[in-house]
């Protein structure tokens, strides 16, 4: 029996596996995989600390970088397909059938087109608005004070001023600048700028001076109370980007901020009648006491030219809230203008959500490229290795993204 045991075990043969049961193609995707998932955890985890360790209220919603759910939710679609057909491709590829693995491999590059498409497409909206990384700032503004109400003078003034020379040198005699009275105003030569560029002045003139130096003036007053002056600031960034920033609002006939606007006209108007009875009043008081001693008589100039000041603010307020009042959305939207506008955390977001969605843009480039080329071989069971091995790095490239839409798109 012993004989017998020994000669059965002569004939057991052992195989020796000198490395992992896979294709070394197949081991340096996986390790070139395992490096990439430590490079997208690190990039994502740094914008969960960010997003979710924010004060409330202080980092942009979707709609304030105007990030639309329904685009990205069709992205996310288009990629999830993309998966679907580079796995037909394998399959077909391993039965032989090269020109059906062809179709597939062109439908998994044009799917991935249309979703870099779609990206170029919300990048587009995100540099439209001002949204973007930029030192020392692009158009975003962290707050609504001084600083930021500075901000859209400057393009404002810049604007106004170019076509108030143009008018000049068209035949003007006059600059808004330096036309300070109503008397001045009706002896300019008619100018020959185009009707277009006419109204275009006539805003600016009305942005400036009924709304944004309106602003200035009210937040600079001594006499404002401290809450006001905050308020009339962060309404005034309210004015250039809208309600809510939000996008995509619907057409409607009345403005967004009629009510706060018609209130304020009210209030005005009011105050412009008493202060034209007392500018009345002085007025009459000056004439009767011209013989009077010096200083009475510069006391009442003084009065009267504070009086005179207030009115013509006012005046310039009425005709700024009656722009205003013509707005649908806001400034930006509304007049199709690129002013700076104020989003907490702003700067902060966009240079986060470039930077996750630029890699991963990146990354889905390299996917395309790698199948251009993989359309130009003849796909028999030879080259399945090959498409497995794009077909796993596309997979990540679909995983990240399903990590990267609710975090960008839904919080």
């Amino acid at each position: 029996m012993g004989h017998d045991e020994s000669e059965h075990q002569d004939h057991i043969q052992l195989e020796y596996q000198p490395a992992l049961p896979m294709s070394n193609g197949k081991l340096i995707v996986w390790l070139f995989l395992s490096t990439e998932i430590m490079f997208f955890a690190g990039l994502i985890g740094t914008y969960i600390v960010l997003r979710f360790g924010a004060p409330a209220g202080t980092w942009p919603t979707p709609a304030d970088v105007h990030l639309s759910e329904p685009i990205g939710a069709f992205n996310t679609f288009v990629l999830i397909c993309s998966s679907v057909t580079v796995v037909l491709c394998l399959e077909a590829c391993r039965a032989g059938r090269a020109a059906t693995a062809k179709r597939w491999l062109f439908s998994t590059f044009l799917l991935g087109s249309v979703f870099l498409g779609v990206k170029v497409y919300e990048y587009n909206q995100k540099f439209s608005h001002g949204i973007y990384p930029k030192k020392p700032r692009s158009l975003l503004h962290e707050r609504a004070n001084l600083e930021y109400a500075a901000a859209l003078r400057s393009p404002l003034k810049a604007k106004r001023d170019e076509l108030d020379k143009k008018k000049v040198e068209l035949g003007g005699s006059e600059t808004t600048e330096n036309a300070e009275s109503e008397e001045a105003g009706e002896k300019q030569v008619e100018s020959r700028l185009e009707e277009s560029e006419e109204r275009d002045l006539q805003k600016y003139n009305r942005l400036l001076s009924g709304v944004v130096e309106w602003a200035e003036y009210v937040a600079t007053d001594p006499a404002t109370p401290e809450a006001e002056r905050r308020d009339v600031l962060v309404q005034l960034a309210n004015y250039v980007s809208g309600p809510g920033h939000a996008h995509g609002h619907a057409e409607t006939e009345v403005s967004p901020f009629a009510g706060q606007l018609d209130q304020e006209r009210d209030e005005l108007k009011a105050e412009q009648d008493r202060l034209e009875e007392k500018q009345r009043q002085l007025l009459a008081a000056r004439q009767n006491n011209s013989g009077s001693e010096a200083t009475q008589k510069a006391d009442i100039q003084s009065d009267l030219a504070a009086v005179e000041g207030r009115l013509k603010r006012i005046s310039h307020r009425m005709d700024g809230i009656g722009l205003l009042r013509e707005l649908k959305h806001g400034i930006n939207e509304d007049y199709q203008m690129h002013l700076p506008i104020v989003l907490p955390s702003g700067n902060m977001w966009a240079s986060t959500y470039f930077l996750l969605t630029g890699f991963h843009a990146l990354h889905v480039l390299v996917g395309l490229i790698v199948f251009a080329i993989g359309m130009g071989m003849y796909l028999d069971p030879e080259k399945a290795g090959f498409i497995e091995n794009i077909g796993l790095y596309w997979h990540f490239v679909d995983l990240v993204w399903i990590f990267l839409f609710p975090l960008l798109y839904l919080f």
